[in-house]
């Protein structure tokens, strides 16, 4: 049994994910890591060797509520307290909801952003109120902010992640564990190819945050026990900004221009 922390992070084959992993590892934190894809047993090699520290893997779909109760097993099974844990999973699909985007598709945003948020919180975090501390990061976005023209579901996930993370602040206020929401913006991952969205003017920039600066800035939060932290360029926290007093009517238009299927053209 090893004396350093442990944390556990989820969708962490690339991307924040991975990028929050290597800031755990870097800050002396033992490891599990989760994704889907077989990314990940490479992304926990690379964790191995760049800090040393032992990096457990669970290759499993949180889609499913039996992925996420395999996985919460997996967690039980260390045999050692959660220090903190990032629900850093997510899907996104681009597209006209009525006339684009497959309802399966739509679903799975669903399952893996929302539902299995609920679940895996509701299994970690009894444990940690009754040990009296504990750190969970829960990946929203700015796209909490806004609804989501061309990324209908996507947006409106991200709102329930978001809401759900700042009633979990104050309902565990007190108890020692605490809860942190990392609220980026368009980041420079796999997201937008997975998404279908690569032909979209947001898809298609060359602005994007780097998911490292996103990431450490999330940790650092996290570490602090801070509720939320916007990250990581000027830009993303001006937009998150201005969404606090845009009309929502607004802010759908501006979301069209950015998401709109073709609009990487224009």
């Amino acid at each position: 049994m090893t004396s350093k922390p442990f944390a556990v992070v989820t969708g962490a084959s690339s991307g924040i994910g991975y990028e929050l992993a290597r800031q755990f590892a870097a800050h002396g934190f033992d490891l599990l890591i989760t994704a889907e894809d077989e990314d990940v047993n490479a992304a926990a090699i690379d964790l191995r060797r760049d800090a040393g520290h032992r990096v457990d893997v669970v290759q499993v779909d949180l889609a499913s509520a039996s992925g996420v109760e395999y996985l919460h097993q997996a967690i039980v099974s260390a045999g050692r307290p959660v220090d903190a844990i990032a629900l850093n999973a997510g899907r996104g699909a681009g597209g006209d909801f009525v006339r684009d985007t497959d309802l399966r598709d739509e679903l799975e945003i669903v399952d893996v952003n929302v539902r299995s948020t609920v679940h895996l919180a509701k299994r970690v975090l009894p444990a940690m109120v009754e040990r009296g501390e504990g750190k969970v990061l829960f990946t929203s976005s700015i796209a909490s902010t806004m609804p989501g023209t061309y990324q209908a579901v996507y947006n409106a996930s991200k709102s329930f992640v978001q809401s759900f993370a700042e009633a979990l602040q104050a309902e565990l206020k007190g108890t020692g564990v605490t809860i942190t929401s990392l609220m980026p913006g368009p980041t420079e991952t796999n997201f937008f190819e997975r998404a279908d969205m690569l032909d979209t003017k947001v898809g298609a920039s060359d602005s994007k945050d780097d998911p490292t600066d996103v990431a450490k800035q999330g940790f650092e939060a996290l570490m602090k026990g801070e509720s939320r932290v916007v990250a990581a360029s000027f830009s993303t926290k001006a937009q998150e900004a201005a969404a606090k007093v845009m009309p929502d009517r607004l802010k759908a238009e501006m979301h069209r221009k950015m998401a709109e299927p073709g609009s990487a053209e224009n």
